[in-house]
Order: structure tokens, then sequence, then C-alpha cells
């Protein structure tokens, strides 16, 4: 716990300032503080939520007086409710914005650790046995994913369908066209190019939908064939090398809209217009579409721009393309891997018509994952990276 030197109220009672012993200070505006009440009237204390409106908060919400009681809270008494609230500091320091610094465009959480093809040698993996038999094991899976963008498992069962049990060890399917989950190998009239034995470049999937499916997960079931070989890249790292290279490509993918489209079944014709990289209001990178497949005409882009965004699509197409990129592997039956379907691309080799290549799909959601990994964070266990 950092002990506060002082408290003190600023601006009318606007502001309330905490200072420490090194002479800096974190500040909040009132009607933050009383905005973020955590008292019963204030916040259910059974799930969190707010129980009132702002424009339940009186506009001229001011602080008239602070009691600090070191070393771990502060009441605080807001006018003119004539109302007393108690505040971790802990808390306070935890969701402090006063030294907020605009990050520079394209950063990236911090839990999030980008790579290349040099991780080929460890990739992350985990045993189906152990995740089912042991609530660390799987949280250190989760946070694989989560850091990484992907990760396999081994040891699963070798049955049609049995990729649904993996998902629920975290969350949810999303159900789509294609079904709960979707057969990847050879057909004769394929709805999908996935469903031959071509060769696929490195790609997210179904950027054609709003909104993308946020992972993907694909289960081996049979690999005699010669060739599929399984590959991922990590999109975050393309686009940073992107960027590195020329700023101004960047700018193009994530200023302008691509269009992406998908009717290769009766009564399906899925569109959606996004840029090919995807930045938050503060710049933060947090995805990537990337297919060439399913890319429609481009006409979002202005034209005195279009040779420009093409040199810049061909140089991150390149980038993807690279083999130093890629993280490479052969599926074997009972194995399976997972990637965040936002930032990660796949694609596989070629692969030849004798033998057989059998693998199935499904769509996890994202925020299911996400929200499994840190409630076991917050409660329950010390997940080691």
């Amino acid at each position: 716990m950092t002990n506060y030197c002082s408290a003190s109220v600023e601006e009318q009672g606007s502001i309330v300032a905490l200072s420490f012993p090194d002479g800096t200070q974190d500040r909040f505006h009132a009607i933050w503080l009383r905005d973020n009440a955590p008292d019963p009237a204030t916040r259910s204390q059974q799930n969190g939520q707010r129980l009132i409106t702002l424009i339940d908060i009186p506009e001229d919400t001011r602080v008239s007086a602070i009691d600090l009681i070191l070393p771990d809270s502060l009441n605080l008494t807001f006018e003119p409710e004539n109302k007393i609230v108690t505040y971790s500091l802990d808390w306070l320091l935890q969701h402090s914005y006063d030294k907020y610094d605009a990050p520079s465009t394209g950063w990236l959480d911090s839990k999030i650790k980008t790579w290349d093809g040099s991780m080929s040698s460890n990739v992350p993996s985990a045993s189906y046995k152990s995740v089912i038999q042991d609530q660390k094991a799987l949280g250190r899976w989760l946070s694989h994913i989560r850091r990484y963008g992907f990760a396999k498992m081994t040891g699963c069962p070798i049955e049609s369908g049995a990729l649904v049990d993996i998902a629920e060890l975290f969350g949810f399917v999303r159900e789509t066209n294609y079904g709960k989950w979707f057969e990847v190998r050879t057909e004769v009239n394929p709805t999908n190019l996935a469903y031959t034995g071509a060769g696929l470049q490195a790609h997210t999937d179904n950027p054609y939908r709003d909104p993308v499916p946020t992972m993907q997960i694909l289960y081996c079931l049979e690999n005699s064939a010669e060739g599929g070989d399984s590959m991922v890249v990590d999109g975050f790292r393309a686009v940073r090398r992107l960027q590195e290279e020329s700023p101004k490509s960047f700018d193009l993918l994530a200023r302008y809209c691509a269009r992406y489209e998908y009717s290769g079944e009766a009564n399906v014709n899925l569109t959606a217009r996004k840029p090919m990289i995807d930045l938050q209001p503060d710049g933060e990178l947090i995805g990537i579409r990337f297919n060439n497949r399913s890319t429609a005409p481009i006409v979002d882009v202005p034209f005195d721009l279009m040779s420009d965004y093409y040199k810049a699509y061909r140089r991150l197409s390149a980038i993807v393309s690279d083999p130093s990129m890629a993280v490479r592997f052969k599926l074997s039956p009972g194995e399976c891997f997972i990637v965040d379907n936002t930032r990660v691309l796949h694609s596989r080799s070629a692969y030849s018509g004798e033998g057989s290549r059998w693998l199935q799909g499904c769509y996890p959601d994202k925020d299911g994952m996400l929200s499994t990994l840190a409630a076991m964070e917050s409660s329950i266990m010390e997940i080691e990276l």
C-alpha cells in the first residue's frame, strides 16, 4: 500500500488531490468520484452494477470534506447530497487517470506479446488431460492464448464434434451459416476454397461478417495426406513491421475501409466494410482483417490515394507471406489449435489427393475466454505465464 502524505480539495470542491511523498499528485474530479462510488445505494453489492444513472447525480456535485484514514481508505463528503462515501486508496491508485499520456498510434495492450517464426520451437501448448483435471493448467493455456493469440492442445478425443467440448472449457460457440461447427476437407463442389486441397495464404476468417468471429478452433480427426501443414502468423507483428517500414502505408490501411463479401451458398450474401487494420480512437491496435479470397472491389479510397493504397496492401501481403513470420506445424489426429481471429492469421500448405485430411472448425467468442481467464486470475489462482 502506498501511503499518501495528504489529501486536499481544489477548485471549490470539484477536484480531490492525493499527494505522494515524492511530491507528485493523483487528482480526481468530484463527478467522477461520485459516479464511481462503491456504496450500496450506488452499486449493487451482489453484482457490482450501478444502481443509479448519471442524471440522478446532482450536476453541481462537489466534495466538501475529506477524512484520510491511513493506510488504506478515504472518506469523502459530497454536496449537495450530504453523502459520505468510503474509497479504497488502492482502488483509486489502480484507476488513476491524472497521468494519462497519449500513446503512439499502433500501441498494444501490455498483456500482448508479438512473435514471428522463431517461436516454432516453443509453440504454446497444453494436453487435454491436464486442462480438464487442473484449473491452473487451463488458466495457463488461456493466458497463452491471450498473450500470443494462439495455442495448441494435444491428446484430445478423436471424435466428431469434440471441438465443441474444447470451446466449452472457457466459453461458447457462435453458430453461423456454416453450422455450429464445419468440416474442413475436400469436397467435389466446394462452396469455399477451404474445402479443397489448395494451399491458402495466411488469412483471418470471415472478414465479411460484422462482427467478425473473434476466435477459431481447428481440430484434427484425420491427417494422412501428403502436405497440409498448418501455419500461423501474428498479424500484429506483421502490421507493426509495415508501420516501421512505412508509416504512410500503415495509415492508409487503417484509415480507409476495404470491402469483403461471401455469397458461395444459396440464400447467403454476407458483406462488411472495415479497414484491414483496426485501431481504437486512441490508436490502440486491436485487430486485422486480411483475406485475399474474400476481398471485394475496394471503392472507399480516394482516387489520388488508390495507387498508394494498393502498394500498402501488396506490402502487407508480402509480409504475412514471408516464411520467417510463420510458425508451422502439422496436426495429428486428436490435436487442435485455437487462434484469436482478430489478430492471428492462419494458413495451410497444399495437400495431395492421396490419404485423407479431415479437420473440423468452430468459432468460440473471445469475450467468453477473456471472462473465464479474468475470473480465474481474480479469484482462485496465480497463473504462471
